[in-house]
């Protein structure tokens, strides 16, 4: 029987490639997640290993201190460094005064993310190198005016050694002489960001504060527990070392990075072990259909090894042995497939902004071993139900005619168990749709999970109505072979259900997440309509640090502009709870928020002294238009000023009268007051201008970025977005993910392929006698191929129509449970998309059908009804 097994396996090499080929795309995406997940943790540690290599304690900078002259400085300095030098065990100290630093490129274009952007210190040794970065051309910065850059940054910018680099630091726009690039193992810079290295008084003076640093890298001498010499140091730090200064042993460190790093890679692994798992579920559907209908082919042989004394545990075996071997087989090559989906995650991860290191490509025995137990088990489990229908098969059959198919079973029990199941399925969904919070997404999943197990289930019953109706309209268009293909996709619907089951899983989860991501975007843009920004840009500045005073007037004056109108917020309390107080130009508010006043007017609010609140203010504080309110300016408790702009200038109270109450506004939530009257208590005025929003005239908005971009100074920590990227920012990164999604879904749709072209490929197998026959009356070779591209569009259809339904279905009602983080949220269905997915499932069936249709046009009618 093992012999048999073995036989069977190899006897039709065509039928052995495409059934493996679902286990091979499914194991891959094992295989290919599990080393992915190794690959990543290794870069990681390498990485953090790399970059706090000698470290035993690292002592960092908190909050900066003010200097006579209001100049910034850290509790850092070298006198602190000799202390520590002076300490035994300590074998070296090494300084560094570290910030951001933001570049544009040659065309003026800001370079990398704010956290991305980083700038140091460059401190050469006696060779002139500074080992943190290696030099790969040129020299290091050695005067005020130089800089050096990362190897990438300078490559990215268009920058060579001699240009003058411009960037920002936390105002106006800096240039300096390029005159060296390095390398450097920081994962920030090597995953996409910038690095720019100043000499040590220049990086002082931008970030830390002449005479003082950010950090101290503490070397410890071999033997000694940097645990207790951090101890050592913690007591050599000022006494409110709390708010200026903190030490870490490098033990402590590394302990926080691996965790960072296990949790990390492991919630990464275990969202791509989903979507591998649904490629494994839909695979397993195609060796169920596959394995059934080679059950059926083979009744005959079947039955003359039971007429020869086999049993029904030996048949059983063998076919368990069969399915064993093909999955050894397919697990293999899938697992080596598995390598190139390692290489690739990386990639296609990234482009959605997830910053992942380089690093070597790393194979663990446990990947290989894993790849091999689910492909074997997943195929094993698949074969299990049609071994046994193979056991049921009687001796006597072997007498019968070899094309005489068996009885088709009722499909009434099937039927009871999937209305069960699915009937359980939607009313539990129902009840989630009652739901507007998370703790319903338990319910939610065994809901979803019930539904399309139901639907599974049900399909059977489901495909006659679905493709006697589609096949109404395609025996007008194509009268012979539209009539045949209906018949041929009616004549086994457990067949046609199983596989059109395994485009259907595909397309319910690509049609869920489609119609949440659709319904997200419009609730963002319903919610930036009631948010009432009507301007064009927002102009806003990196880091939060503010814009000049002047920065709106010289927006204003560029040709295009209708209206520059610029924000101040302020903590305040307005009564009794804690609120922002905008200060912005009441006179030109209107242009770029959409206000609509249900008392008072924005007229009443331009005198001094006067103020507006949301009808939502007005209503939690029992406020309305005449009454006098007193607002207290949030400070620090000690007097002192906070260095960032747009803050309370200490506690000070004033009493407004309230001018006008507005319908609720995102554009100024709380309340808003003119800038004359919140100008006396902001610091630092001159940069306090958080943002400003501009509308263009009529039909100029277009090409107004750059030159807005350009009216400031072309400042790389200017910041300029349209309507759409702002749309984008509301709604997240809904598309990237969807993106993302669509790619990774993508494997199960191309199994699922698959399961149509090997179902039809044994099909035209089976009935060669009968295409035969219908050769011999007449039909044509383009009829006999144009029948099996029906029948193959009407299995494709059939499974798009259902996966749509099911998962419009559950995106409707497991979308009240984002209602909770997203109010704004509201369900709607992109009729586009899904008219796009029914056009992909036509060409989907005509695809798949090519390979089976040449087979089928291809028979010779004497010999089709030859054949045995």
């Amino acid at each position: 029987m093992l012999r048999t097994a073995l036989r069977n396996v190899f006897a039709h090499k065509a039928r052995l490639v495409m059934t493996a080929l679902a286990i091979i795309l499914g194991t891959a995406f094992v295989s290919g997640t599990l080393i992915f997940a190794d690959t990543a943790g290794n870069a990681y540690r390498n990485v953090s290993a790399k970059n706090y290599r000698g470290v035993a304690v690292l002592v960092t900078a908190n909050e900066g201190l003010r200097a006579p002259g209001d100049q910034h400085r850290t509790a850092l300095d070298e006198r602190l460094a000799d202390k520590i030098r002076a300490l035994p065990g300590v074998a070296s100290v090494r300084p560094s005064a570290t910030g951001y630093a933001t570049i544009a490129d040659k065309k003026q274009r800001p370079m990398g993310e704010e956290w991305q952007s980083l700038g140091a210190d460059f401190t050469p040794g006696k060779d002139g190198k500074d080992s943190r970065y290696p030099l790969t051309s040129g020299r290091g910065p050695a005067a005020a005016d130089e800089i050096a850059l990362s190897t990438k940054a300078a490559a990215d910018g268009g920058y060579r050694l001699g240009d003058r680099v411009r960037f920002a630091i936390d105002g106006p726009v800096l240039t300096k002489k390029l005159v060296g690039t390095v390398d450097t193992t920081d994962p920030r810079v090597t995953s996409g960001g910038t690095l720019a290295l100043f000499d040590t008084a220049t990086a002082q003076r931008l970030y830390s504060g002449a005479g003082s640093f950010s950090e101290f890298s503490v070397g410890a001498r071999p033997g000694v527990d940097d645990v207790e010499l951090t101890e050592r140091i913690e007591r050599m730090l000022p006494e409110d070392s709390d708010a200026t200064a903190s030490a870490q042993s490098g033990s402590e460190l590394a302990r926080i990075q691996a965790d960072e790093i296990t949790m990390s890679t492991r919630s990464l692994t275990k969202s791509l072990m989903v979507f591998a798992g649904i490629a494994l579920f839909v695979g397993a559907f195609i060796v169920a259909n596959t394995f059934t209908m080679l059950i059926s082919q083979r009744r005959r042989e079947i039955a003359l090894l039971r007429a020869v004394g086999a049993s029904r545990r030996q048949v059983v075996r063998s076919t368990l042995a069969e399915a064993a071997v093909l999955g050894l087989l397919a697990s293999v090559a899938g697992f080596v497939l598995g390598l190139g989906v390692a290489l690739g995650l990386r990639p296609l991860l990234n482009s959605t902004g997830a910053h992942l290191p380089d690093g070597p490509l790393i194979v663990e025995p446990a990947s290989f071993g894993y790849a091999l137990v689910i492909g074997v088990v997943v195929t094993v489990l698949s074969a299990w139900l049609p071994a046994r229908r193979a056991a049921r098969v009687a001796p006597v059959e072997a007498l019968s005619e070899i094309d005489q198919a068996p009885a088709q079973r009722s499909l009434v029990v099937r039927g009871v168990i999937g209305a069960v199941l699915g009937g359980a399925g939607v009313a539990t969904m129902f009840y989630v749709a009652t739901k507007t919070s998370s703790e319903g997404i338990n319910a939610g999943m065994a809901g979803s999970a019930l539904v399309l197990a139901g639907a599974a289930v049900l399909a059977p019953l489901l495909s006659r109505p679905l493709v006697t109706f589609a096949g109404k309209g395609l025996a007008r268009m194509f009268p012979a072979s539209g009539r045949l293909a209906t018949r041929n996709a009616l004549r086994n619907p457990r067949r046609t259900a199983a596989t059109a089951s395994a485009l259907m899983i595909g397309l319910t989860l690509i049609t869920g997440l489609t119609v949440l991501g659709h319904s997200a975007t419009l609730g963002v843009d319903k919610m930036m309509e009631r948010q009432g920004l009507t301007a064009d840009y927002q102009v806003s500045s990196e880091g939060g640090w503010g814009l000049g005073k002047d920065a709106a007037g010289r927006l204003s004056a560029v040709p295009g502009v209708a209206a520059a109108v610029p924000l101040r917020t302020v903590g305040v309390d307005l009564g009794s709870d804690a609120g922002g107080l905008t200060g912005t130009d009441v006179s030109n508010l209107g242009k770029v928020a959409g206000l609509r006043f249900t008392s008072g007017s924005a007229e009443a609010v331009r005198a001094k002294n006067t103020i507006a609140v949301s009808e939502k203010t007005a209503g939690e504080r029992g406020l309305r238009t005449g009454q006098r309110l007193k607002v207290t300016y949030n400070g620090d408790e000690s007097g002192a000023e906070d260095e960032k702009p747009g803050r309370a200038k200490g506690p000070k109270t004033a009493t407004y009268t309230i001018g006008g109450v507005y319908t609720d506004n995102e554009v100024v939530p709380k309340a808003f007051v003119s800038l004359a009257t919140i100008a006396s208590h902001v610091n630092q005025p001159s940069l306090a201008n958080e943002r400003i929003l501009v509308k263009a005239e009529p039909g100029k908005a277009s090409g107004l970025a750059d030159k807005l971009r350009s009216a400031l100074g072309s400042n790389p920590l200017v910041k300029v977005k349209d309507q759409s990227v702002l749309r984008a920012e509301r709604s997240g990164s809904i598309g990237d993910i969807l993106n993302m999604t669509y790619g990774l879904l993508g494997m199960a749709l191309v199994i699922a392929v698959v399961g149509v072209v090997n179902t039809l490929a044994m099909s035209v197998f089976e009935r060669t006698r009968e295409i035969g026959m219908l050769r011999a009356i007449g039909l044509a070779r383009r009829d006999v191929k144009r029948m099996v591209r029906l029948e193959s569009v009407m299995i494709c259809v059939f499974g798009a129509v259902l996966g749509i339904v099911v998962g419009g279905f559950l995106a409707w009602s497991g979308g009240h449970l984002v209602k909770s983080s997203f109010p704004a949220y509201e369900f709607g269905l992109p009729w586009s998309r899904i008219g796009l997915f029914l056009l992909i499932a036509l060409v989907v069936g005509v695809l798949a059908a090519v390979w089976p249709a040449r087979r089928a046009g291809r028979l010779s009618p004497l010999e089709s009804m030859g054949a045995q």
